[in-house]
């Protein structure tokens, strides 16, 4: 019997999907409705989402158009968006908000691209912590007589292929990110 790496595997697969969910907020110089999905807008007390508060349109490849069912919301909208780490100041005329995306300068490139490489290390160091949480899981197995020391030696192996599968993915996405970033 081997130790079975499915539930761990799941783990690691939702740790690049949280990654890629992090990235996609990220500003890159295009306008991409992704960056507000983080942004709440105190909407009756309750915090709410942009995108369940207005329609969210891309007319051109550096601009959103935020326009609220609710017409009375645009103040909180464009006060959460002000509040908000995205960075851009939002143009209100009363029914929509718009959104231009200056084009990066080269030195907020290269902030970007760090703040991309943070966001790869710490899904790397999570993917780390599902290797030591798995391996303990085996140690505990073998303690138990579940497994025995060739099994160990199988389920660690299988273990560390998947972190390396996982950590190398991580390396990809981080770099298609970068490459979009410094494209001008």
């Amino acid at each position: 019997m081997s130790f079975d790496t499915k539930e761990f595997e799941g783990k690691m697969t939702k740790t690049l999907e949280s990654l890629k969910m992090n990235l996609n907020t990220v500003r890159a110089g295009k306008a991409n409705p992704d960056v507000l999905s983080r942004v709440m807008v105190d909407y009756w007390g309750t915090p709410t989402p942009i995108a369940q508060m207005a329609a969210i349109q891309v007319p051109d490849p550096r601009t959103l158009v935020i326009s609220p069912w609710d017409a009375t919301t645009v103040k909180n909208i464009e006060k959460a968006i002000l509040a908000s780490d995205i960075g851009i100041t939002p143009q209100n005329d009363g029914k929509v908000i718009r959104l231009s995306f200056p084009q990066p300068t080269e030195e907020r490139r290269k902030e970007l691209t760090k703040q991309v490489a943070k966001m790869c290390e710490e899904a790397k160091v999570a993917i780390r912590n599902l290797r030591r949480e798995a391996n303990d899981k085996i140690k505990d197995m073998k303690k138990n007589g579940e497994l025995t020391e060739d099994d160990v030696k199988i389920s660690d192996k299988k273990v560390q292929d998947l972190t390396d599968k996982y950590t190398k993915e991580v390396d990809v996405i981080g770099a298609e990110k970068n490459k979009e970033i410094m494209a001008i």
